[in-house]
């Protein structure tokens, strides 16, 4: 290169614009069906992209279950900011990691659960009951109550998910031991014949049953608002309960290693407003937890009559216990 190259070159540094400081990178941790393509993820992510300046990234995991397992294998050095997709059942134990910060927003008049939900540091941001899901062209007698289900013939078929890995799974679990207390191993006693396969995530199920290997299948009281707006059927549909059903409220929280706690903090604020509540009815398929107009077909869902729910404390500390009874239970 000659000199006269060379000034050419040095000026044309010189007067080069510099580039654009990166823009700020928000990690959230959540599960799979969440952050995926037709979940609720991408349309939340373009939402808040859009005011915060920053690039919003969603890493999928396998369950909520998993979702904990992977922030206490890392503790402190955690890539994530954010934790998307716990649930009250998970709220102490994740708490006592020690791992979690104050999300420092105001909660009151902006949620709509049935329940009371205040606390410092978990955001709800959906919810939902648990159900057993049935196609009523198939199955004409269909229970009303646990006790119609305990009952019926051992040929009705259903299927379950495991507690140990699969959030309905746990759901169903307390939702027996909320009813029957100490004669919950006798109830699942009861449901073991009538019980094709226990699986270890919802989907799983789900997809069985819909191939028609069960009559039934755990999963929740909204399922059937997919088939009514996506296909276009009212043939499947969730049982009624009369002793109630048992909720699941799915929150977020933040970690005090975040890398951009400031962000962190507009995000858990974002997540009772539009741009993020919106998404939740027909891309998540549950309940919004905050103040926002339901999509045509959920006004056909079963409303429970009673809503049941054990305290995070009361999960906590009876959780091994209640699922060593389940397994001893259903073996053989």
């Amino acid at each position: 290169m000659n000199i006269k190259s060379l000034y050419v070159t040095f000026f044309m540094v010189l007067c080069t614009p510099v580039l654009a400081t990166a823009k700020p990178v928000l990690t959230v941790y959540t599960y799979d069906s969440f952050a995926s393509e037709w979940g609720p993820g991408p349309s939340i992510e373009k939402s808040f992209e859009e005011h915060c300046g920053c690039d919003l990234q969603f890493i999928a995991l396998d369950s909520s279950i998993g979702i904990l397992g992977r922030v206490q294998l890392e503790g402190e050095n955690s890539r994530a900011d954010i934790v998307l997709g716990l649930d009250t059942n998970l709220m102490t134990t994740a708490r006592q990691t020690g791992l979690f910060a104050p999300h420092g927003t105001s909660l009151k008049g902006r949620t709509s659960l049935p329940v009371t939900f205040e606390d410092d540091v978990f955001v709800p941001f959906d919810w939902g009951h648990f159900a057993f899901v049935y196609d009523s062209t198939k199955l004409s007698t269909v229970p009303t109550s646990l006790a119609n289900l305990l009952s019926a013939p051992d040929d009705l078929r259903i299927i379950i998910q495991d507690p140990r890995t699969a959030t309905p799974g746990l759901g169903l679990l307390l939702w027996i031991k909320s009813v029957y207390g100490d004669r919950a191993p006798e109830v699942w006693a009861a449901l073991r014949p009538k019980i094709v396969t226990v699986t270890k995530g919802w989907w799983d199920s789900y997809s069985m049953f819909l191939e028609g290997e069960a009559d039934m299948v755990l999963s929740y009281s909204t399922s059937p608002a997919y088939h009514i707006i996506t296909d276009g059927t009212d043939r499947y549909k969730a049982a009624s309960f009369t002793e109630g059903h048992y909720m699941q409220i799915e929150v977020a929280g933040m970690l005090k290693g975040a890398s951009e706690p400031e962000l962190a903090k507009k995000f858990m604020n974002f997540i009772l407003e539009e741009g993020f509540q919106t998404a939740i009815p027909m891309r998540n398929w549950m309940y919004p937890a905050g103040r926002v107009a339901l999509p045509d077909g959920f006004e056909t869902l079963i409303k429970p009559e009673k809503s049941l729910l054990f305290t995070p404390d009361e999960v906590a500390a009876n959780k091994a216990s209640w699922v060593d009874e389940w397994q001893t239970a259903l073996t053989p």
